[in-house]
């Protein structure tokens, strides 16, 4: 029998002073099987930071043909894909090409991905920024991280700030081009 996603219930209160948004989400985020917690406190970073109207998370890893999140405007157009890990060149040219402006967020190694990624066909490559976060924070929130829980997120000047339950953690986030 195939083991179905683990839902993680997060309360999180963001505040995000470089981009002047401050709001309180109530997240349900399912994490597959496959996914590593690593890989799952990535992809609510990345929600958080890229937090507007209209973000959501796609299907995740079972829906190949879609990012980890996206931006929709009101007419259902795609605004903005938001990839998360390692993304491969095909499915960036695609999000790129569709959404007009694509990211990647990343716990892994930023530049060993991007020069991955250099020289392949990439629509507007040079535009795409990919955040690397810092891995200690990540791997902090991930082992503190339950099924249930609340988080307070503040992000300044290329820096996160997090509370998770008592403990307090902070990292930064680098940008990196593909070059």
């Amino acid at each position: 029998m195939a083991q179905g996603a683990t839902i993680y219930n997060l309360a999180i209160d963001l505040a995000d002073m470089d981009r002047g948004v401050y709001e309180t989400l109530d997240l349900r985020v399912a994490r597959h099987p496959s996914e590593s917690t690593a890989y799952l406190v990535t992809r609510v970073l990345a929600y958080c930071r890229e937090y507007t109207e209209g973000i959501a998370f796609s299907q995740g890893i079972s829906a190949g043909d879609e990012p980890a999140i996206w931006v929709r405007d009101a007419t259902g157009q795609v605004t903005a894909w938001i990839e998360v890990g390692l993304p491969d060149a095909t499915r960036l040219h695609r999000g790129s090409k569709l959404s007009g402006r694509a990211v990647i967020y990343t716990h892994r190694d930023a530049t060993q991905l991007c020069t991955q990624l250099a020289g392949q066909k990439i629509y507007h490559a040079e535009s795409i920024p990919v955040y690397a976060l810092d891995r200690h924070l990540i791997d902090g929130l991930a082992t503190h991280l339950e099924r249930r829980c609340a988080l307070s997120l503040s992000i300044t000047e290329g820096q996160i700030f997090a509370t998770l339950g008592e403990v307090s953690l902070s990292g930064s986030i680098t940008t990196h081009r593909i070059a």
